[in-house]
């Protein structure tokens, strides 16, 4: 299965190793923390002459309660880029890309591997999320399975896009 595919119900899949570019933060998305690190992303990727990829969001909270019960103004973040396997000179472009966007010196070079994930395509707003994650939980709890890293998404639309009928994200879960 593509990194980039999802089926429209839950499902295992497993993903090896990516390589991209990553931005560490705090803050709603949308909001000003999120927006300047999205730029520098776009900017070191730019810079490496590197075709555009979709953004991806790694997210967690730091409390007890669900993230849905957290004000969003303490999300926290991995945002990331995949690069094209065997990419170089990050170092380079982020330097080049600091002169216009100084947030660009926080860009970092990182590699993860999802592992075994549950997943699926949720079609529809961000706030219908909790529905296709309750349907992910239903066959993480059938297999026997157990959250193993932090929520993923893919934002296969513009994160920026607000109608409902455009926005395309796979959510996956990480598992063991």
């Amino acid at each position: 299965m593509s990194w980039y595919e999802a089926a429209d119900e839950p499902e295992l899949v497993e993903h090896g190793p990516v390589s991209g570019l990553a931005v560490t933060g705090q803050g709603e998305p949308g909001g000003v923390a999120y927006g300047e690190s999205v730029g520098a992303l776009y900017a070191v990727m730019g810079a490496l002459g590197a075709p555009m990829v979709p953004l991806e969001g790694r997210w967690w909270v730091e409390d007890e309660r669900s993230p849905f019960d957290v004000p969003r103004d303490e999300w926290r973040w991995h945002l990331f880029l995949r690069l094209p396997d065997g990419t170089t000179s990050v170092d380079r472009a982020r330097e080049e890309a600091r002169s216009g966007v100084p947030a660009a010196a926080r860009v970092q070079h990182v590699t993860f591997t999802a592992g075994r994930c549950v997943q699926m395509l949720h079609s529809g707003a961000y706030s219908e999320e909790p529905a296709s994650l309750s349907r992910m939980d239903a066959l993480m709890e059938d297999e026997g399975l157990v959250p193993n890293g932090l929520h993923h998404e893919i934002y296969l639309s513009d994160p920026r896009e607000t109608d409902p009928e455009k926005m395309r994200t796979i959510l996956r879960q990480p598992v063991r």
